[in-house]
């Protein structure tokens, strides 16, 4: 999971992508590096390590340029070096590229471009893929636009990518399959991201690409986006809410410790206005349309990766307690690669923090072609996973930049209590007593984890 950042307008690049770096250093951070285009030629900075040795690195370097990008890697093709590191130049150094994601089928591409005569510096499916498009490029004679959607049409895998060129210190083109790219709209700028952390201090007017869209991305001219069949797309402009304090240290020593902290308001945010103070109801707007069909499902198919897969086991013991509906919690990278058997009586419940994990996606558009409901339950609006569903929660969280979960995992939770409470009132099969007895335990959660950080001396010591 690597970090990308992109700028384009009349600042300086490299201090906005610098600074947007080090807020997306969580996704990746075996590498770093930087392209900057000023006037004529491209000009690459990268360097082994953290975001913190690329700066270091780059204090004496030539750093103008009013265009730009930036990339954190996570190795998949080769060792972490600077070799590896992207950007990555075309044979002719003309094209760069950066890129978050992993092309299957880069072997086949790169043996077929050997025989063209092309050569490689890394040991990347990242590089072939910025040969293939200078490739296509001199040989159509055409934008470098199209390029980038005719290579795309050869690829197999997921990606997210920044193409510029040089002598066109106005725009480059970003393409998303399977990788989230948010791109922010600015007065006579623009800026690009994987997700929308390093944007909010500039704009918070923002597109989110759509798997298999292009765009092109010029300050002088407005956003267009294409799919990769050459079908034109109206960008949808969205209003971001999250706040810069909340990707904040805010005085913590690194952000795990600041999560944690931050979980009894995390889950405060979460039960708000969705228990009526009066009657003591669980409300689930996002859910409304759906309770009855979610009650009367044969069962719930949750799936997920990783910390939101053990959320949804302790889904599945309060589904199966509470509502009695069966539950099967599957790892989202091992049920898109199989045959499930889903039927139309199903619910699919797919759990994510982002709301853009690849395989979760991936295993979600499977349910649907099968039929299924299909539900999220995700921390980030207008997400992959938000949109693609039926219907959801959104956890409110606020963002989580440890890479080691604590509030989302515990949001998510409490998302589960919620609906299978509900579900077990719809159904019959809690009392009223017991319901209401739960669902004021629910509510004094908060004031029990403040209670339990306040040891929060005794803890470090044990």
């Amino acid at each position: 999971m690597c970090g990308i950042v992109g700028y384009v307008g009349e600042k300086d690049a490299y201090p906005i992508i610098i600074k947007g770096l080090q807020r997306l250093e969580y996704r990746g951070y075996d590498s770093a590096g930087i392209a900057l285009c000023e006037g004529k030629s491209i000009n690459i900075l990268k360097q082994k390590g953290k975001v913190s040795d690329l700066n270091n690195y780059s204090k004496d370097k030539n750093k103008k340029g009013s265009i730009g990008m930036g990339h954190t890697r996570w190795a998949t093709h080769g060792v972490p070096n600077e070799q590896n590191a992207h950007p990555h130049l075309s044979g002719d150094k003309k094209l760069a590229i950066i890129h978050n994601g992993i092309i299957e089928n880069y072997d086949s591409i790169k043996k077929m471009l050997l025989k063209k005569g092309h050569s490689f510096v890394s040991d990347t499916d990242t590089e072939v893929l910025i040969h293939l498009i200078d490739d296509i490029k001199n040989h159509e004679n055409c934008s470098l636009f199209e390029s980038v959607r005719l290579a795309l049409n050869e690829v197999i895998g997921a990606y997210a990518i920044i193409v510029m060129e040089e002598n066109n210190p106005s725009q480059f083109i970003a393409a998303r399959k399977g990788s989230p790219l948010v791109i922010g709209i600015g007065e006579g700028e623009y800026f690009i991201a994987s997700d929308a952390t390093p944007i909010i201090e500039y704009t918070r007017n923002v597109v989110y690409l759509e798997d298999g869209e292009i765009a092109r991305i010029n300050k002088e001219k407005e956003l267009e986006i294409k799919t990769i069949t050459n079908s034109k797309i109206s960008p949808y402009i969205q209003e971001i809410e999250i706040s810069l304090d909340s990707i904040e240290k805010g005085g913590f020593s690194h952000f795990m410790l600041k999560e944690i902290f931050e979980q009894s308001n995390s889950v405060l945010d979460t039960l708000r206005g969705r228990i009526d103070p009066k009657t003591k109801e669980v409300i689930l707007g996002g859910l409304s349309d759906y309770e009855q069909k979610i009650a009367n499902s044969n069962r719930v198919i949750v799936v997920a990766c990783g910390t939101s897969w053990h959320a949804g086991l302790i889904g599945e013991y309060l589904f199966e307690d509470l509502a009695r509906i069966p539950v099967e919690v599957e790892y989202a990278s091992e049920f898109r690669y199989r045959n499930p058997i889903i039927n139309e009586n199903d619910i699919v419940l797919a759990i994510s923090q982002s709301g853009e994990t690849a395989d979760t996606l991936a295993a979600l558009k499977l349910a649907k072609d099968k039929g299924a409901t299909i539900l999220g339950i995700c921390n980030v609006v207008g997400s992959s996973i938000a949109r693609i569903t039926d219907a959801g929660c959104y956890t409110h969280a606020g963002p989580e930049i440890g890479v080691a979960s604590t509030k989302a995992f515990t949001t998510q939770v409490v998302v589960l209590t919620l609906m299978s409470l509900k579900t077990a009132k719809i159904k019959g099969t809690i009392t009223k007593t017991d319901y209401h007895r739960l669902i004021t335990e629910l509510e004094l959660i908060p004031k029990k984890i403040d209670k339990v950080l306040k040891s929060d001396n005794s803890i470090q010591k044990i």
